[in-house]
């Protein structure tokens, strides 16, 4: 065959993957052919080989979209997750929880509890930031900036097809569901959101306060017992009641540099702070 016609061959290949968009193949067809003529490779073993070589730069694209599309916070993940200061979050069960597989498909819940700067907030971002990379659909909001676009969906009277919009999401994380004020208008969207959800697509929220105090979230007792239901009804719980990690870090910083952090009294945690 000469190399006009090898040129020509070439160039039809181009434009047909280009039609057919297969720009995994597009990329690195001309290197698999050579080394298939190089090797004497059957057809069926250098079809097999593009067709793999796109179907892996297809998830890898597709986890990036959705890795933007997240919303995550940066730097939040499993790997810089401190579990030695917090014993009482089991790391395998984490792990396991990452994966997504039984309580993602289940439309589960995942309820994350304690005290401000005791790392719910990195515990929720990294566990959203590994259902992605496993091919999951997350987004990752602050339940206040959340409950605004919701209100702002109903007075343009799409609320419900915002809800539903939201469902392409596997999981939702609420951030700080707590700073939601006790206003009527932004609890019951709040509750529809919860409501729609319920035994269909996960949430995973973030709370400072336990359950006996979400009277000051919803405006009503019967509100918070219907929310409070729905969650728990299909969820795992894990209670975060440790010493914050941005104090830990403030009072380590007082003590200078090549002096081992020691448990800190309250005293100390609240002058480190300030």
């Amino acid at each position: 065959m000469s190399d006009a016609t090898m040129s020509i061959d070439a160039a039809r290949v181009e434009l047909l993957l280009n039609e057919l968009r297969l720009p995994g193949v597009k990329a690195i067809w001309p290197k698999i052919a050579a080394q298939s003529d190089k090797e004497g490779w059957p057809a069926a073993r250098f079809l097999a080989a593009l067709a793999e070589h796109e179907a892996a730069d297809r998830t890898r694209r597709r986890i990036e979209r959705h890795m933007v599309e997240a919303r995550l916070p940066a730097g939040k993940t499993l790997a810089a997750f401190d579990f030695e200061s917090t014993p009482m979050v089991s790391k395998a069960q984490v792990m396991a929880l990452a994966g997504g597989d039984v309580w993602l498909k289940a439309g589960a819940n995942l309820l994350l509890f304690g005290p401000p700067g005791g790392g719910k907030s990195h515990l929720a971002a990294a566990i959203g930031l590994a259902l992605v990379e496993n091919g999951w659909r997350v987004l990752f909001q602050r339940t206040t900036d959340l409950v605004q676009r919701l209100q702002t969906a109903r007075l343009g009277l799409a609320l419900e097809a915002y809800i539903a919009k939201l469902d392409r999401y596997d999981l939702l994380i609420l951030d700080d569901i707590a700073y939601v004020s006790k206003d009527r208008d932004e609890t019951s969207v709040l509750f529809e959101l919860i409501a729609a959800r319920y035994e269909r697509r996960s949430l995973l929220i973030t709370a400072n306060q336990p359950f006996g105090e979400w009277g000051r979230v919803f405006p009503d007792q019967a509100m918070t017992l219907a929310a409070i239901d729905r969650l728990v009804h299909h969820a795992t719980i894990l209670e975060m009641n440790v010493e914050s990690y941005r104090r830990k870090a403030a009072l380590d910083r007082k003590r200078g540099p090549g002096r081992k952090p020691i448990h800190a009294t309250p005293r100390e945690l609240e002058n480190a702070a300030d």
